[in-house]
């Protein structure tokens, strides 16, 4: 650790920003301070344990940014995570945004379930949030069997078979009053409100009426569904004001694990909750940084925002515009009790075994350190590609921070219609990666992992040498029952290492894992069976051919019936051949 002694003495006891910097200049914290000074000293005169010693390792220089309020600071911190999203801040594992149910402000609305409502332009209605996205898909199947709402997001030609099971009103070809369309309107958006009666009395209705009809089967249906409507509405009411609209946010903190829940409360009824576990440093702005990131990811945000009383609730609410309150007495101050024992209770069930994770990751880490001879070995870089018959390439790379994976940074690559071969396809993968490293100055890997031995390795040190680039590189060798077997260092060198060490594990693990996700993604584009996505498996064929293709033929299955000749009136001749012979093989 380096001696900061005289660069401390000169930062201001003023509010800012702060970034720590590794020896390659890459910035791995970004953090804020009243007091620059004072936070700074405290990494390095303190004892510090788990990530926050990891961090302090780590650090090789410091820059601060001042700013004239601690509101500023907390801007400047988020945008600079943004930008540079830094390896030791908060990383919500969970990259998924939770769904919600949307019906659309049309003149045939739609009700259907939808993600990364952030991104959506339109004012439509939305609920939810709905963590469990099953719920959330079962309300919406069960209120579009009851109401004949549009079904298909453009109107079709001609009446569908909706229509004709009484599950749509036939909009593409029939004359349905706005009454009639009002009247669906405000008895969906009422049970979704928590207003159940409606709904119910409807359920009723139909039920006895298959009953007189001697349809039981359907009768039966409707009961299961009257009874699904109660037992759900029943686990979601909580004993406050119906009116109640917000989120409720707190935490349980022991040294390196912070333990959050959030409760969703919509009209009086919760309606989900969200639970979480994540390693994080010893920083009282922890837990503000994360509600942030978490709201900055799922979108919509709350009308308020319930929170305990040692979070900043002033600089909370000014940074994300809304009220944040935290109830002193009766039933919300209750509730908020409840989420900080679920938080505590969760942590300690689980901390011993994180705790165990961690410290065998770490050891790995340690013994692979050792046995390449060199200073770092936390962030990994892994390769695969997937082919069908010798022809349409593709290409994976995840990346693994001190053996977890960093899912937001995997990359797919679609490789050129000339590659024949593995090595040609592996050699334009890796080229094309880290020349974009090199260019943009991107964060290096620690180490390279490829999915094979003495060529793959050859193939790798070709690449990096002809970009003038030094990174340690290991091969995961196979038998011929195509399981790993050995490590080689980029020396063509069998490693000694335990086939039931940790090290060992975590590494097959890397390699299984670059394996499925680049199979995947070659499989996903045949499987769909849409034209796009059999056009997505062509390199060469961008968004304006693809349109052209579409236009000259209007579906795959003319495409399959098309001559070569055909192709090529669209697409170049090399391409037309490619597609050709990979349309033969659907």
């Amino acid at each position: 650790m380096k001696n900061f002694k005289e660069k401390l003495a000169l930062v201001p006891t003023k509010p800012g920003s702060y970034q720590m910097k590794n020896k390659d200049g890459v910035i791995i914290y970004v953090g804020k301070a009243k007091n620059l000074q004072r936070r700074l000293r405290s990494y390095f005169t303190r004892t510090v344990t788990g990530k926050t010693k990891m961090l302090v390792e780590d650090i090789d220089d410091f820059e601060y940014i001042v700013t004239s309020s601690e509101l500023e600071s907390l801007i400047l911190e988020i945008t600079l995570i943004k930008k540079y999203d830094p390896k030791y801040n908060i990383l919500l594992r969970d990259d998924k945004t939770y769904p919600y149910i949307e019906l659309t402000k049309e003149k045939y609305p739609i009700l259907k379930v939808v993600r990364n409502v952030k991104r959506r332009k339109n004012k439509n209605y939305l609920y939810g949030p709905y963590p469990n996205v099953y719920a959330a898909r079962r309300t919406v199947d069960m209120l579009n069997r009851l109401y004949p709402l549009r079904k298909c997001d453009t109107l079709k030609k001609d009446l569908c078979l909706y229509y004709h099971i009484n599950q749509c009103y036939g909009y593409c070809k029939k004359k349905v009053s706005e009454e009639q369309v009002s009247k669906m309107v405000k008895e969906v958006t009422s049970f979704l409100k928590g207003d159940s009666k409606e709904v119910e009395k409807k359920i009723i209705e139909e039920m006895n009426l298959a009953s007189e009809k001697l349809n039981f089967e359907r009768a039966k249906e409707l009961k299961e569904m009257l009874e699904d409507i109660h037992i759900t509405l029943n686990k979601q009411k909580i004993d406050l004001n119906d009116n109640y609209n917000f989120d409720l946010f707190n935490y349980y903190k022991d040294k390196n694990y912070l333990s959050v829940q959030i409760f969703f409360v919509r009209n009086g009824l919760l309606v989900g909750r969200h639970e979480e576990i994540i390693s994080s440093l010893e920083e009282e702005e922890d837990s503000l940084e994360y509600i942030i990131k978490f709201y900055d990811k799922n979108g919509i945000l709350p009308k308020q925002l319930l929170v305990c009383e040692e979070m900043n609730r002033e600089l909370l609410s000014s940074y994300l515009n809304i009220k944040v309150t935290t109830p002193k007495r009766g039933k919300l101050s209750s509730l908020l009790k409840l989420a900080r024992e679920n938080a505590k209770e969760k942590l300690e069930a689980e901390e011993e075994m994180l705790h165990h994770n961690d410290q065998l990751r770490l050891d790995a880490i340690e013994e692979l350190k050792n046995l390449l001879h060199i200073e770092k070995a936390s962030r990994m870089e892994s390769f695969d590609n997937s082919h069908l018959f010798g022809t349409f390439y593709v290409g994976g790379m995840v990346v693994y921070e001190d053996f977890l994976p960093l899912k937001n940074e995997y990359r797919k690559f679609k490789i050129s219609t000339d590659v024949l071969d593995d090595l040609s396809a592996m050699r334009e993968v890796l080229y094309r990666r880290y020349y974009k490293v090199f260019m943009e100055n991107l964060e290096r890997p620690d180490l390279i992992v490829m999915d094979g031995g003495k060529t793959q390795i050859a193939v790798c040190k070709e690449v990096l040498e002809s970009l003038h680039m030094k990174i340690p590189i290991i091969g995961l060798v196979k038998d011929d029952k195509h399981r790993t077997n050995q490590i080689m260092n980029e020396n063509f060198e069998i490693l000694e290492v335990n086939k039931d060490s940790n090290l060992f594990l975590f590494l097959t693990r890397i390699q299984d894992e670059v394996h499925r996700y680049a199979i995947t993604y070659h499989r996903n584009m045949k499987a769909k069976g849409a034209l796009s996505s059999v056009l997505d498996a062509v390199p060469g064929v961008g968004e304006v051919t693809k349109k052209e293709l579409l236009k000259k033929f209007g579906s795959l299955k003319k495409m399959k019936m098309a001559t070569l000749e055909e192709l090529e009136q669209v697409v170049k001749k090399d391409i037309a051949k490619k597609l050709f012979s990979y349309l033969q093989e659907l």
